[in-house]
């Protein structure tokens, strides 16, 4: 009998309980060092006959806004607006469109205007109109393509959240950077494959939670989950030998602990097991090249200095830029930040210009960094949240300062480097920010642009389950837009 067919049949009352104990010790290497994974063959791993056609990128980074930035404030200029504050947005506008508990009792919905200047940026094309609060971003107008039009139909955190890192609301899916370490592999055999960040910030302090789901392989292997590193204390919780056990112990134990699995995994046929030994073997090589990775006293003051002031400040987001250029140059196949903090529902004029401070700069000087070093031909760099801002205020509005509530019909997204042609603006929305007017990008069809900028056809990566064939796009139709593309 295959061992596959043997652990099936071995799921009595007494070996569920001893795979329960196994779990537990998956769930504690977990909540240790992350689920990384190994690569034992030359060629890193993946997917036979992946990548499916000669890809743009090599590596991703996303910054994710996680709390959605105002697009209108930022991106989407609608001077048009300022002849129409405190006025009531049309219903033709809005067009009966489900509202949020947080504004669907307001008696109104008045229209607040941006309060910020808007400058017209040479980009090599028509131009980008770009917000006063991003002078930097300004600054790399040709180098980035920003995308106006992109929509979803999750209108709260959790859901939009999950839906545009695994292509579903539901919780459960591989995440964009688990399909990336299933399909291509890692580079690094000592370095995870999928590194995730969550820097500080310096808005609204009271955000939305981050779940480390968002990061997680679902039914995909664990060992393409994820890592998180830390923002502060030690990078990876527990990395380190405790005290009284050196290097060759540790190599002595996870030897014999290697043995055991082995037996074990032939005897039940878990593929569980082997994950677990390649986590134990990555945890081993991650002591030695983590301090290495996140050590930047090496950095050139130069470099430093390009990203800004808090580069030296641990955890914060100029920190995080300059280890996710580090990661990319050690082959790591994916960087994803959580900025966290954009939820304005109000005080927006107070708590926006803070993280347009903290993200400015540093995302600026992450684009011109690869540049530099010739990396961002081979690096796809995206910038956005999970969905936008309405147009109308939430509570109480004045010309100094307004809030926002959530807004799935359109938002604003940059993408720079592997892949897109920089210096255009993609799509457009109507006169109040509100629907989308031509060029729609779902999200998608933003992953699956994502996936063709490294190679992927996006219908074609899949993984069984529950007989059906999933992938990152779902069922839903889902188009490449080949107009961002080079």
């Amino acid at each position: 009998m295959h061992p596959s067919e043997e652990f099936i049949k071995q799921i009595t009352r007494r070996h569920f309980f001893g795979q329960s104990g196994l779990g537990l010790g998956t769930a504690a290497l977990a909540s240790m060092m992350g689920k990384g994974r190994i690569v034992t063959d030359p060629h890193g791993g993946g997917l036979p006959g992946v990548p499916h056609f000669a890809p743009k990128a090599k590596r991703a980074i996303w910054l994710f806004m996680a709390g959605a930035p105002s697009q209108i404030d930022m991106f989407d200029y609608k001077p048009k607006l300022n002849d129409l504050y405190n006025t009531d947005l049309p219903e033709s506008i809005r067009k009966g469109q489900r509202l949020t508990t947080m504004t669907s009792g307001q008696t109104r919905f008045p229209i607040a205007p941006s309060r910020y200047k808007f400058k017209k940026h040479d980009n090599g094309g028509d131009g980008a109109w770009i917000s006063e609060l991003l002078p930097y971003t300004a600054q790399m107008a040709k180098d980035i393509a920003i995308v106006r039009s992109v929509y979803t139909e999750a209108i709260n955190h959790d859901p939009a959240i999950t839906f545009i890192t695994t292509g579903r609301e539901q919780p459960g899916r591989p995440s964009l950077g688990s399909w990336l370490n299933y399909g291509l592999g890692s580079e690094n055999q000592d370095l995870p494959g999928f590194v995730v960040m969550t820097p500080s910030w310096t808005g609204r302090q009271d955000a939305q939670a981050i779940y480390n789901r968002l990061w997680g392989a679902g039914m995909i292997a664990s060992k393409h989950a994820g890592v998180a590193l830390r923002a502060q204390g030690d990078p990876v919780l527990f990395l380190k030998n405790p005290d009284g056990v050196d290097a060759a112990a540790r190599r002595r134990m996870l030897d014999s602990l290697g043995r055991m699995n082995t037996r074990l995994h032939d005897q039940v046929g878990d593929p569980e097991i082997k994950n677990r030994i390649a986590q134990y073997e990555l945890a081993y090589r991650m002591q030695s090249s983590v301090p290495e990775l996140t050590d930047l006293g090496n950095e050139p003051d130069s470099i430093k200095k390009m990203y800004g002031p808090d580069v030296d400040k641990p955890g914060t987001f100029a920190a995080s830029c300059v280890l996710a250029r580090r990661m990319i140059e050690r082959g790591v196949r994916f960087v994803q930040m959580f900025h966290r903090g954009w939820d304005q529902h109000g005080n927006l004029t107070g708590d926006l210009p803070k993280q347009c401070r903290d993200i400015d700069q540093a995302a600026w000087a992450l684009v011109q960094d690869l540049k530099q070093r010739g990396l961002l031909d081979e690096t796809l760099v995206i910038w956005g949240g999970e969905f936008g801002r309405t147009v109308y205020c939430q509570g109480g509005l004045s010309r100094e300062n307004y809030g926002r509530d959530h807004h799935p019909r359109c938002f604003s997204m940059w993408m720079a480097g592997g892949g897109i042609q920089g210096g255009q603006v993609y799509g457009t929305t109507d006169d109040f920010s509100y629907n989308v007017e031509d060029n729609p990008v779902h999200v998608r069809d933003l992953n699956a642009t994502i996936l063709h900028c490294l190679g992927i056809d996006h219908e074609r990566l899949t993984v069984p389950h529950q007989g059906l064939d999933v992938r990152l796009t779902g069922v839903e139709p889902a188009r490449v837009v080949h107009e961002l593309l080079t």
